[in-house]
């Protein structure tokens, strides 16, 4: 239900979306591009730094992750995709042009059972604090009403309940998901901790919440880079601006447009 959802909005929405081309995956980025634009997903222009091979729009650049963040500012696109450009100079490139002070990903996972759900964080810097999460957690469970659901999202920990005195590291995860939780809760959000059940978590909640960026990061890699689960994109979160941030050894670049379609408003 919920990609249908997400699948129908982009086409009706038809946005303008650029997607960012890097040079070790250019053909498979250009592939997917090609596929979304048949498909009626959004109107595809490529940015890279040298010339491609392609009837969709090109524009090439010596510096393509600052070209696809300036075609979003002067207006001349509705939202990004970060492709297969690096992750470092684009963020940072977005950070700058935008004039954003922080950077909050959530991103769409498919199981291997063929469920869809929201998580986060995904970036290694991100989700270290009870305040950070809880942020994260309300940002992204905004989103997802967008889409016509109301969350239930479950706060992931270092154990099981019954481990709590095993060790004051895992009491920390513990400690940290209640107050998550809790805090969500307190802004009307149906919020749970889940403990370190990941297994039961997929097929109960709609959004979860990793313990800290760096377990997210592994889990997202474990699920989708070594299992059979996909990753289908990380869109932005609070604020306004669409763009949905992509994994290089990823798969799902045709996904992620169609992600960054359905959230744009074509212009």
């Amino acid at each position: 239900m919920l990609w249908e959802t997400i699948t129908a909005r982009a086409v009706v929405n038809y946005a303008n979306i650029a997607v960012g081309v890097g040079p070790q995956y250019a053909d498979k980025t250009v592939d997917a591009a090609e596929k979304a634009a048949e498909r009626g997903f959004a109107k595809v222009t490529l940015v890279s730094s040298r010339p491609l091979k392609t009837a969709l729009d090109v524009v090439v650049s010596d510096k393509p992750d600052e070209a696809l963040i300036q075609l979003l500012k002067d207006g001349k696109v509705d939202g990004l995709v970060r492709g297969s450009l690096g992750a470092n100079s684009t963020l940072r490139s977005l950070r700058r042009i935008m004039g954003l002070q922080k950077i909050l990903r959530v991103s769409l996972l498919k199981a291997p059972s063929g469920r869809f759900f929201f998580f986060a964080p995904v970036g290694v810097d991100e989700g270290w604090t009870v305040a950070d999460k809880a942020e994260l957690g309300e940002a992204g469970a905004t989103l997802i009403k967008k889409f016509g659901i109301e969350p239930r999202v479950g706060v992931l920990s270092g154990g099981r309940m019954e481990d709590r005195g095993r060790s004051p590291l895992v009491d920390k995860t513990m400690d940290d998901a209640e107050a998550v939780a809790a805090a969500l809760r307190a802004k009307g959000i149906d919020a749970k901790h889940a403990s370190i059940l990941f297994e039961d978590a997929i097929n109960e909640y709609e959004y979860i919440l990793a313990p800290d960026g760096v377990c997210g990061n592994l889990m997202f890699r474990a699920l989708c880079l070594v299992g059979c689960g996909e990753g289908y994109g990380a869109p932005l979160v609070g604020t306004d601006i669409v763009y949905v941030d992509t994994s290089r050894a990823g798969s799902g670049y045709e996904h992620a447009i169609c992600l960054a379609g359905a959230m744009a408003s074509k212009k």
